[in-house]
């Protein structure tokens, strides 16, 4: 059997404690990692694979190393491609050791509990999650261990899981071993660790482990204590970072229960076709959280993120930040409340680090900082007479007695660790100052026997001084030799001088480098317990955080109403919602030429919108501007409207555009009529329903079917507020047998066989699709748009034909043409123009719709 030096056979064993896990063994001034774990890194990391013999048969084992005073930077690097590396310190002194070096797990770093400032994203949470199948729910729980926030909740089914999922983008997700087979190879799964024992789901355990956490009998007062899935999947959770962290938890006193009847539900689909945090390309820019995010912090910023996140339901919630953001924008001093919010440091994390007793030296002095100007933001509200600003008002508490201490603690630029000494300012600890007295005196002990020796010997070249390899020593230059006294000691010969040392100067050497050893582990130890000390104040200080991202949060929300000239909304508990001059909120910061705004009206007897008109006429904008409204308006900022009031939405659907997901073998058509089913088996009376296009995947009579009984569908049985686009005209007519229906078009004209969009929403069916115009502005070759008109004309002769054979109108036709004119339309194109009214763009298109009414035949 082969035989392992003393260092390797421990590394061995902690190994086979974290088999699927790479090692850091600490071996001196470097983290070492052997075998598989070294070949992995050195390609991950681009560094060099070396190779050593620590066995008894002399067989070179692979192996790769980082310096320990870089470590957390390639740490960062494995951690953001997925990895998860356990941290082995070596804790035992090796002077004192006798035998191998004491090493053990001081930490075992994953990408969902990252704390770090320099492994974590500033405006982005790094979250944690737990899931958990109930017999009746699943339960999800989440915590961003870098926050100290832990929630949970209960999803009805797997579809409600994965919409909370998308919304999130854990990390990191935990689950049971005998469920991990139920999530595709799309989520989050595949890091290292996540697959856990069933046995740490059980209840009871579950149950007791967080009542334990959080100090408490049971977990009735967080409102949770029925929610039996949830509590199972936060007690796994738990045990995990606490197995992780190898340390207490102290910022962790309380958990959020949340019920998704407080929030307006979005699926998946629906988020990715608005765009709120992601583009449908992908990216982060051009997105509803990229144009309104102004926040002036960090925390302001992921506190944003939120509530973008979690649209409110309960007006009441919804109407105190209005009040706060009109506040802000009527009687307070924005710009100066912004700015001095813009100088405070991400005191959240901090307070996490602290907790942990991970926190640095300049987390302190951000700390300091932070509490310093406490004071000025309070006054920026004072007589805020809004009750959330009162609210947050009390809850930045400026803590004196902290901040006292840590002006008194630290010094004023620290480094950045503590390993090294100079973090605690003079005059905090007595022993400490006098172990520093002892060192500092040697600058000045050196200098008196450089000049006592020179006086001595005769030898004006002669130098005292240091290095870390010989320790102290007199330098003599070699033309000098012949003067040295004979008690010189030499210890050194170079090629112009002589090194030389004194019984004295190794008795001083002795000393001052006991005095420095003593001096830096007491000055670790002060700073262990200032940290320990600050742990009583982390509730007050995790308080004050969150209401300084709140406050950050609302202010960014008044900025940008006041610069993209928002406006308050206001709700009802009507059914429906009014807009007057709504706007896209993303569209309109990106397109070179001015929005236009257009007006929606859904309610009782107004229910659906079919709307109609050209492809690029803006219908898709029209429809999710809509949406993007009542989303910023249950997020409690101001929308982009003239005026807007809405009355009670618990859901918001979306259906616009679809593509082939190969990954699951599924068509474009399936992807299609999968979303459809879920808005159709799922909507309510009182949901948003945004459909564009069913129907175009399969052919002319099986979509126009599938479109017709889904508008049915939506308004007669669901009676969803619902905006349908469509390019089947037949559907139009769909107002002759619901009541609740009404036709909308996007308007266009055409001008010299080119078409001119207009972007303007109007009452009634559009008369015509445009679609060859639409192909001409493509590029489509001007033959092939000739061959296209002439097939359009025998189409349409032969549809009229069929028609008068029959003696009525097909299901697949309008009851009545468009493409005629009479009298009556043009006296009723006129009565509406008001020339004195009319604004140059508006008179422009007055004169293309009547050049197109004459065009067409009596």
């Amino acid at each position: 059997m082969e035989k392992y030096t003393p260092s390797m056979q421990r590394y061995l064993q902690i190994k086979s404690e974290h088999p699927d896990l790479l090692l850091f063994y600490q071996m001196g001034d470097f983290y070492e990692l052997f075998y598989d774990d070294a070949e992995k890194v050195a390609r991950l990391l681009d560094i060099t694979l070396t190779s050593r013999s620590l066995s008894s048969s002399g067989k070179p084992i692979p192996m790769a190393g980082v310096p320990v005073h870089s470590a957390e930077s390639h740490v960062a690097r494995l951690v953001r491609k997925g990895q998860s590396v356990v941290i082995c310190d070596q804790v035992g002194d090796a002077k004192t050791s006798r035998g191998p070096i004491e090493r053990k797990v001081t930490q075992i770093v994953t990408p969902g509990t990252l704390t770090e400032e320099t492994l974590l994203q500033d405006r982005r949470e790094n979250l944690l999650a737990g899931i958990y199948r109930g017999e009746n729910a699943y339960g999800l729980a989440v915590l961003e261990l870098s926050a100290g926030r832990f929630t949970l909740r209960e999803c009805r089914d797997k579809a409600a899981l994965d919409s909370e999922l998308e919304r999130l983008r854990p990390a990191e997700i935990l689950v049971s071993e005998e469920h991990a087979d139920e999530y595709g190879h799309d989520e989050p799964l595949s890091v290292d660790g996540c697959r856990q024992p069933p046995w740490h789901f059980e209840f009871e355990n579950c149950h007791r482990e967080l009542c334990e956490q959080m100090g408490t009998r049971d977990l009735s007062g967080f409102g949770c204590e029925d929610m039996r899935a949830g509590i199972c999947a936060a007690g796994a959770l738990l045990r995990y970072v606490r197995d992780t962290q190898k340390s207490a938890l102290p910022h962790l006193r309380g958990i959020t229960a949340e019920r998704e009847r407080d929030y307006i539900e979005m699926d998946a689909i629906s988020r990715s076709c608005l765009e709120i945090d992601r583009s449908i390309s992908g990216h982060e820019e051009h997105t509803l959280i990229a144009v309104h995010d102004h926040a002036m912090s960090a925390m302001g910023s992921r506190c944003l993120r939120r509530w973008f996140g979690q649209p409110l339901r309960d007006h009441a919630r919804i109407e105190a930040r209005h009040e706060a953001i009109a506040w802000l924008l009527d009687e307070g001093d924005l710009e100066t409340l912004r700015e001095h919010l813009g100088k405070i440091n991400d005191t959240e994390r901090i307070a996490s680090r602290l907790a942990l007793m991970s926190a640095r030296p300049r987390d302190l002095i951000g700390l300091r900082d932070t509490l310093e100007r406490l004071p000025q933001i309070k006054s920026q509200i004072e007589a805020a007479g809004a009750p959330l600003l009162s609210q947050i008002r009390e809850q930045l508490t400026e803590q004196p007695e902290l901040l006292d201490e840590l002006r008194r603690a630290v010094v004023e630029e620290p480094p950045v660790t503590v390993r090294d000494g100079g973090v605690i300012a003079q005059g905090y600890d007595a022993q400490l100052d006098e172990l520093r007295g002892l060192t500092g005196n040697a600058d000045q002990y050196l200098l008196d026997l450089e000049s006592t020796e020179k006086k001595r010997t005769g030898i004006a070249n002669l130098r005292v001084a240091y290095n870390k390899i010989h320790g102290y020593y007199i330098e003599v230059p070699k033309s000098q030799g012949d003067q040295v006294p004979e008690e010189y000691r030499r210890t050194q010969t170079l090629k112009n001088v002589e090194r030389f040392t004194l019984p004295e100067l190794r008795q001083f050497e002795s000393r001052v480098i006991t005095a420095r050893e003593r001096s830096l582990a007491r000055e670790k130890a002060v700073y262990r317990g200032l940290l320990e000390s600050f742990v009583e104040r982390l509730p007050r200080l995790k308080q004050c955080s969150q209401a300084l991202a709140a406050l950050d949060t609302l202010a960014a929300l008044a900025w940008c109403a006041r610069r993209y000239d928002y406006n308050r909304p206001c709700f009802t508990d009507r059914p429906g919602i009014a807009i007057a001059g709504g706007r896209h909120p993303v569209v309109e910061r990106f397109i070179e030429h001015d929005f236009v705004p257009n007006d929606l009206v859904l309610d009782d007897s107004r229910r659906m919108l079919i709307i109609t008109g050209p492809n690029m006429g803006g219908k898709s904008t029209y429809m999710r501007q809509t949406a993007l409204i009542v989303l910023l308006a249950h997020i409690g900022a101001y929308v982009p409207a003239e005026k807007a009031e809405i009355g009670v939405i618990d859901r918001i659907f979306t259906r616009i555009g679809a593509f082939d997901d190969i990954a699951s073998g599924r068509s474009t058509f399936m992807v299609e009529m999968t979303e459809a089913a879920n808005i159709l088996n799922n909507a309510t009376d009182k949901s948003l329903v945004l459909m564009d296009e069913i129907g175009r995947g399969t052919s002319t009579f099986d979509g126009l079917s599938l479109a017709w009984a889904c508008a049915s569908h939506l308004v007669g049985a669901t009676r969803s507020l619902t905006l349908f686009a469509t390019h089947y005209f037949e559907l139009t007519t769909l107002t002759e047998l619901h009541d609740q229906l009404h036709n909308v078009h996007i308007d266009a004209v055409e001008h010299n066989e080119k078409i001119v969009f207009l972007h303007k929403v109007k009452e009634g069916a559009a008369s015509k699709s445009y679609g060859l115009q639409v192909a001409r502005l493509a590029g489509i070759p001007a033959r092939v748009i000739e061959l296209a008109h002439e097939k359009l004309k025998q189409m349409e002769v032969q549809e009229r034909a069929l028609s008068a054979q029959s003696g009525q109108m097909p299901l697949d036709l309008p009851a009545t043409t468009a493409d005629t004119t009479t009298p009556d339309d043009l006296r009723s194109e006129l009565d509406d123009i008001q020339p004195d009214r009319l604004t140059p763009r508006d008179a422009l298109e007055v004169l293309y719709r009547l050049k197109e009414l004459s065009k067409r035949p009596p």
